[in-house]
């Protein structure tokens, strides 16, 4: 599957990746960089971080990928002395030799990048402290394999779109992931349907239209009410 994968520029200038075989980006056409800092590090982490005086959080990625959301989540928190727990799950995980083509090293400490390109390997095969603030786990397995003990502040929901993988956005599949969602906790995804909007509403999660991104008007943001 590797071979087939391409590095292409988006409108930002920030580098993705092209799946031929589900025949989409990794990232935002309209901005890598753009998407990943407005809907998963501003509208998520960020925003569940607001007003609160927490020196920890915990973030669960559906869709690990490039890494990309992971270092922007990783730099912002190590430079704001937030002890991060990142758990990605990711079937297909890209090979060391495709990180190194994407140019994300620019977006992040030259440290953290040594960190998680020097601990890749044993993030997949169990949780790597990268540095003082950061551990990192990829979970190597499709969605609805996925098991944990444990809950999560902030889910980010970074799989491919619906129309290129429905079963990763149908009700069985949402309501697998918001099992990991602490009481309290965000949900945000760049995608924004009545379909999802009625599954995340449904599990009693009060949900939100965020502008969205470069190039899409709107976004969804979740969060579970505390009991």
């Amino acid at each position: 599957m590797n071979q087939e994968l391409q590095i292409v520029t988006t409108a930002d200038g920030s580098k993705t990746i092209y799946n031929p075989a589900v025949g989409e980006n990794y990232h935002s056409k309209h901005g890598a960089l753009q998407e990943s800092q407005h809907v998963f590090l501003n509208s998520g982490l960020r925003y569940f971080l607001a007003g609160e005086e927490l020196k920890e959080a915990s973030v669960l990625e559906v869709g690990f990928g490039t890494g990309l959301n992971f270092l922007l989540t990783a730099d912002f928190c190590s430079a704001q002395q937030i002890k991060l727990n990142y758990m990605g799950i990711e079937a297909y995980p890209l090979t060391q030799e495709l990180l190194q083509q994407t140019g994300y090293d620019a977006y992040c400490s030259p440290a953290l990048w040594q960190q998680f390109t020097g601990n890749y390997e044993n993030a997949l095969t169990g949780e790597a402290k990268l540095n003082e603030y950061c551990n990192l786990e990829i979970a190597h397995t499709k969605l609805l394999e996925f098991t944990s003990a444990r809950q999560f502040d902030v889910i980010y929901f970074d799989a491919f779109a619906a129309i290129h993988q429905p079963e990763m956005w149908d009700e069985t599949a949402i309501t697998h992931t918001l099992q990991f969602l602490k009481p309290g906790g965000v949900f945000v995804t760049y995608a924004i349907t009545g379909n999802l909007k009625r599954s995340i509403k449904a599990l009693g999660l009060k949900v939100e239209k965020a502008p969205g991104a470069p190039g899409k008007r709107e976004m969804l943001r979740a969060v579970k009410e505390k009991f």
